[in-house]
């Protein structure tokens, strides 16, 4: 197989509209996903709320400059803070006062108290939770289903039998969003399950399921034959249409981050054991 055949682009993948400054679309979806996993793992025991402020921050910082700029990443940078304020509010709600009655008090409403010390303990958890979800973005937002499937089984050697299963069951997604727009398509013409109302919209729900399901059916009876015209799980591997490979590229962003992460706890140091 020569080195032009190797790099065979993927007919699937639409990359034609991606800016190559967004530097995290070119990166290995394993590089994304390992780099900030033990700083996610160590988030968990982290108790202040100055070290998940800074990953946030990371996070933001990464995502910013190596993704494109849509609406749903606008979203996705509004929502994190507005999710650690409500996470931190119930959690400063739910926390026991007994524990944190040392503390200053924020506010008091007749016979019930808020303490510093609980809203330093529900927004340090609230920061926590945001931060955890972004790192977990930066390969959320810039990775496709089927990039994160390939990758897997072409260096994590996972069997292209379950790969490739769980890759035919990402591209059942679009395909039933098609489906789900034509039968509701379909109903709207024929004027069927109208009104408005909750109860109206459930009626419409029940009404999709059925010529819903019944198209999931044949789809995947088509996917199978395929499946099986092509030979699959014949033979203990199989060549690969593209390559999703590891590059140096990929080193660097691996050691380039957890370096920085390095860099941030060491001064922290949120365990308290200094």
């Amino acid at each position: 197989m020569t080195t032009a055949s190797l790099t065979t682009i993927d007919p699937y993948a639409d990359r034609s509209r991606i800016p190559s400054s967004r530097f995290l679309y070119g990166l290995n979806p394993l590089a994304k996903l390992f780099a900030p996993l033990p700083v996610i793992a160590l988030l968990i025991f982290v108790r202040d709320a100055a070290t998940p402020a800074a990953f946030l921050a990371l996070a933001y910082v990464l995502l910013l400059v190596g993704v494109s700029f849509t609406r749903l990443l606008a979203a996705v940078l509004v929502a994190l803070p507005a999710a650690a304020v409500v996470i931190g509010l119930g959690f400063a709600l739910w926390t026991d006062a007994s524990l944190v009655d040392e503390t200053a008090v924020a506010w008091r409403i007749g016979g019930w108290t808020m303490y510093a010390g609980a809203l330093e303990i529900g927004f340090a958890t609230g920061l926590r939770i945001s931060a955890i979800v972004g790192l977990t973005l930066i390969a959320g937002l810039s990775t496709t289903g089927p990039d994160l499937v390939r990758s897997t089984v072409q260096q994590l050697r996972v069997p292209y039998r379950i790969g490739y299963t769980a890759l035919a069951a990402f591209r059942f997604v679009p395909r039933f969003r098609h489906e789900l727009d034509v039968i509701r398509q379909a109903h709207r013409v024929r004027g069927s399950h109208g009104g408005r109302g909750p109860f109206a919209a459930i009626g419409r729900w029940f009404g999709y399921v059925v010529p819903l399901m019944a198209g999931a059916i044949r789809h995947a009876e088509r996917v199978a034959l395929a499946m099986d015209a092509r030979a699959f799980g014949a033979h203990p591997d199989r060549t690969e249409r593209h390559l999703v490979s590891w590059r140096v590229r990929d080193t660097v962003f691996v050691a380039g981050f957890l370096v920085v992460s390095t860099a941030i706890l060491v001064p922290l140091f949120p365990w308290g054991l200094a």
